[in-house]
């Protein structure tokens, strides 16, 4: 649907507040599972923090389905795609975790928000989609303004500082396959297969772990504390994808877009009053240029890409 294509496509103002309200609660709940999943991955694996995240997703998704009359279907004809996506998933939150281990959440989150330029990037070489170099440009630029987060967070915890930069790529990738198999199914039975291949896929991790002594994949058996953690990572971040599906059934993508980069404000929020932790002048810098940046693009993309943005609720992953 084009939004400047007449009044008698726009939406009516219930839908549209809605949609709104419910990207927003979304956007909200985000951080708070980052939160959990920071809080939990001080004495929990980031491979065990995934695994409990996917068993929570698959375990929401069963009644939605039930209601929906979809109870146990499978997509075989696409087990290959999905396998794919969820090994994206999957990496994607093992290394999130694990760079939150040692990293503030809004500085990871931030640096994750490169994941839409990425996708621009991506989307214009496998897809054919038609970017002009002011995009382009746009681009450059939030990838400076994440190199301004970067550069001191490297200096303090090395490496790990890309990680989240890991986490925007594989999550650009599944968007942009998500984009292609979205078209020919729904949204729930592919969150649900997702859900149990990345729950499966998460239990190898923990099995190579063990064998391997890894510190990321090793599991342990959590303790009260630990135990409510993985419960809160699970439960927001169900919730979180619920409230996506009924966003984006209920208003176009391309107007809930801009809202997805309150995430960044709310984890700051989040993260100053859990960890005391607050981003400098340099960072808030770094992240109002990837703001602007990643508005720009939307804005451009919304105006003259070669088809517009109609991606389900599954397009829409945080980590």
């Amino acid at each position: 649907m084009n939004a400047n294509s007449g009044s008698s496509l726009r939406l009516p103002q219930s839908e549209l507040t809605f949609g709104l309200l419910m990207m927003f609660l979304s956007v909200v709940l985000s951080p708070i599972m980052d939160i959990f999943s920071k809080l939990a991955a001080t004495t929990i694996p980031p491979a065990e923090v995934t695994a409990a995240r996917f068993i929570f997703q698959s375990l929401f998704a069963l009644p939605m389905m039930a209601v929906r009359g979809q109870w146990g279907v499978w997509s075989w004809r696409q087990s290959g795609v999905h396998a794919l996506r969820a090994a994206l998933l999957t990496l994607s939150m093992v290394s999130f975790v694990t760079a939150l281990q040692v990293m503030e959440v809004a500085d990871a989150i931030a640096i994750f928000f490169v994941e839409p330029m990425m996708l621009t990037i991506l989307s214009s070489i496998f897809l054919k989609e038609t970017i002009g170099w002011r995009r382009y440009t746009a681009c450059a630029v939030g990838f400076l303004g994440a190199m301004l987060i970067i550069q001191p967070s490297f200096q303090e915890v090395g490496f790990v500082a890309l990680l989240p930069v890991v986490t925007a790529l594989c999550v650009a990738v599944y968007v942009m396959i998500t984009r292609v198999v979205s078209h020919r199914e729904d949204a729930w039975p592919m969150q649900f297969q997702t859900g149990i291949l990345g729950t499966g896929l998460s239990l190898i991790l923990l099995g190579i772990g063990k064998a391997t002594r890894s510190a990321i994949l090793h599991p342990v058996i959590p303790d009260l504390t630990a135990m409510l953690y993985l419960l809160g990572v699970g439960v927001t971040a169900a919730a979180s994808g619920i409230l996506t599906v009924y966003a984006y059934r209920a208003v176009q993508a391309s107007k809930l877009a801009p809202l997805q980069y309150f995430e960044i404000i709310s984890a700051t929020i989040f993260g100053w009053v859990v960890f005391h932790n607050f981003p400098d002048a340099i960072k808030w810098l770094g992240i109002l240029i990837i703001m602007g940046s990643g508005l720009y693009i939307l804005w451009r993309e919304q105006r003259f890409a070669s088809k517009p943005v109609s991606d389900t609720s599954e397009t829409a992953f945080t980590p």
